[in-house]
């Protein structure tokens, strides 16, 4: 299965008539160029579980930063990193 596969079934998951009017999940570009992403936790099976922080940074055009916040996974990444975003997301829900 794919990331976009994967994702779209978490939010299925999710979806119960009520979280989706207030949650969901944003992705979005970055003007350096890059993307972020935003997945709301609350209400979710993820809400209260731990995340380990994930940053690298080895220059403008290689980057990934990833964490959980006021109950939102936040993730970044140059413009290359949108499924290695994904990716951390999934195996961090799936753990």
């Amino acid at each position: 299965m794919n990331m976009i596969d994967w994702l779209q079934n978490w939010y299925k998951e999710n979806c119960d008539g009520d979280w989706e009017h207030m949650f969901g999940i944003r992705i979005q570009s970055l003007d350096n160029p890059g993307w972020d992403v935003a997945i709301d936790l609350l209400d979710t099976e993820l809400e209260d579980k731990a995340f380990e922080e994930k940053e690298c940074y080895i220059d403008d055009n290689n980057w990934i930063f990833c964490l959980v916040k006021n109950g939102i996974f936040k993730g970044a990444g140059d413009a290359d990193k949108l499924e290695e975003i994904l990716r951390t997301f999934k195996e961090w829900a799936d753990s």
